[in-house]
């Protein structure tokens, strides 16, 4: 069996790990920044498909089922991101004759529009956040606007229809800012998705972010986990993730686990996918929207229950039934706890911080899981998402696990570039954080709060990291002057790449 990953990154090698232990053949693409990098290098094969720039290369659907074709991949798994919840690239997939590791493109479809998701939960009988059941028509009037706001009530926020990660997202406290918040995250979400349709939700106060991971398969079978705490947020985009949440009562997880089920159900889905809900001050939850995809939080699921969510994504694209017992999926036996560190320097507004990655160093023991897809040598480019990896951590109860957390925070060192990992030793002494006091609006209070206070930076490399430090930024800058060089020495670099599956 052979995989094409249509991805880059830490995803891309996740996905070439589980596909090894499958016993399945892995293939790679890659853009023109993305020769040297990790998933190019541990896959078995990997195609080159254009130019740095995602439009040009990790976008074209043409020339990922290209490659495909061309090394007689029969799977595709999209990863997060990118194409990933493109019903049109699933679609080409099956066109193909492919497999395509992921929903359907209906589901896609209909489940990637936030207005008709929410519809499908109302459907399902699921409760849904209050507000408007379609988006504003583009000939919708200023008074239609406003008359739509009044009905739903301040505070509300504006939410683009399609894609995520906060974009196309403002919240509005009364009418004398609504236009010009509807202007905005319109021009927003027509930059980042394609489109401009937006609609209307009303602001839950201090709400608490919780997901729940599905897996459901071909036959009918729908499988909810153990939810997923992701109310850590900066900005609307998550930084931490956490198994189980401490804000959730046995029935509260098991009502949520089910109301996520029957919203599955209700479109036919099938594959990984996730619902997610909000949580009030009084406990009662919400339906939010679907992600159609793996999650880039899936590592927490995966410790708190043992079960390989990325194996099983194959193994259900491939017609087998689950097997997994429903009351293991939903019982916690840890807890843990996901960083997200980038190549941003969070006394700069986290602004992106890519460069050369001259060392890493990974901190041992039980309990640790680094989820990256950077290795020494590797410049983190421009053009894309800068994360370096996911760490993860996990321990038998919250507390221990946020020890744990504290000490390898202390012992990871990136030397090259800067990184936020300050700011998570910064973050894990807060009180709030160690008594899980928060909901999605904390982490920009406490930053507003803080005042452009400078982060504590780790401290420096000693002598010896050093030294590996320039060993490792030599070797980097030797072999990549051998490769451009016209000689013997170049030639062998060459048949080097070859035996490691480079093409292109």
């Amino acid at each position: 069996m052979k995989v094409l990953i249509a991805n880059r990154g830490e995803i891309a090698v996740r996905i070439i790990r589980a596909c090894r232990e499958l016993g399945f053949t892995t293939v790679a693409v890659y853009s023109e920044c993305d020769r040297q990098a990790l998933h190019v290098r541990s896959a078995d094969e990997a195609y080159f498909i254009g130019p740095s720039p995602a439009s040009e290369s990790y976008l074209r659907i043409d020339k990922i089922i290209d490659v495909a074709k061309k090394s007689g991949a029969t799977l595709v798994h999209p990863g997060y991101g990118f194409l990933a919840e493109n019903e049109d690239f699933a679609a080409a997939c099956v066109d193909a004759g492919l497999t395509f590791v992921g929903p359907t493109p209906r589901a896609i479809e209909l489940m990637g529009s936030k207005t008709a998701a929410r519809q499908a939960a109302i459907a399902a009988g699921v409760s849904v956040v209050p507000g408007t059941e379609a988006p504003f028509a583009e000939t919708a009037t200023d008074a239609e606007i406003t008359a739509a706001a009044e009905r739903v009530g301040y505070p509300l926020v504006v939410k683009a229809v399609a894609g995520g990660g906060g974009k196309g997202m403002r919240t509005v406290a009364s009418a004398a800012d609504l236009l010009a918040a509807v202007r905005t995250a319109k021009s927003e979400a027509g930059s980042a998705f394609g489109d401009t349709a937006v609609y209307f939700e009303r602001r839950i106060m201090k709400p608490r972010h919780i997901e729940i991971q599905l897996l459901a398969d071909q036959h009918g079978t729908v499988l909810p986990f153990v939810e997923r705490e992701c109310s850590i947020q900066r900005r609307h985009q998550k930084v931490v993730e956490e198994s189980p949440s401490v804000a959730l009562t046995q029935e509260t997880r098991r009502r949520m686990a089910e109301c996520a089920a029957r919203v599955a159900r209700s479109v036919g889905y099938t594959n990984a996918g996730t619902i997610e809900f909000l949580l009030d001050e009084d406990g009662q939850f919400y339906f939010l929207e679907m992600n159609t995809r793996l999650q880039v939080e899936h590592p927490v699921t995966e410790l708190v229950t043992g079960i390989d969510l990325v194996q099983w994504q194959l193994r259900i694209a491939l017609g087998e039934r689950l097997t997994i017992p429903a009351d293991r999926a939903l019982t916690p036996v840890a807890h843990a706890i996901e960083c997200r560190i980038y190549a941003e320097d969070p006394d700069a507004g986290f602004m992106p911080a890519p460069g050369l990655v001259r060392a890493l160093s990974v901190p041992g023991g039980p309990g640790i899981r680094d989820d990256r897809g950077v290795a020494p040598g590797f410049e983190i480019p421009v053009f894309y998402d800068s994360m370096i990896s996911k760490l993860v951590v996990w321990a038998d109860t919250r507390a221990d696990a946020i020890a744990r957390l504290r000490r390898v925070l202390a012992e990871y060192r990136v030397v090259g570039v800067k990184t936020t990992v300050p700011f998570f030793q910064w973050l894990v002494e807060q009180p709030e954080f160690a008594e899980a006091r928060f909901d999605t609006t904390y982490l920009d209070r406490i930053l507003a709060a803080r005042k452009g206070q400078p982060f504590v930076e780790p401290q420096e490399s000693d002598e010896e990291d050093a030294v590996v430090a320039a060993a490792i930024s030599a070797w980097f800058h030797t072999h990549r002057a051998i490769a451009a060089a016209g000689s013997d020495a170049a030639s062998a670099w060459r048949q080097s790449a070859r035996r490691d599956g480079l093409r292109g």
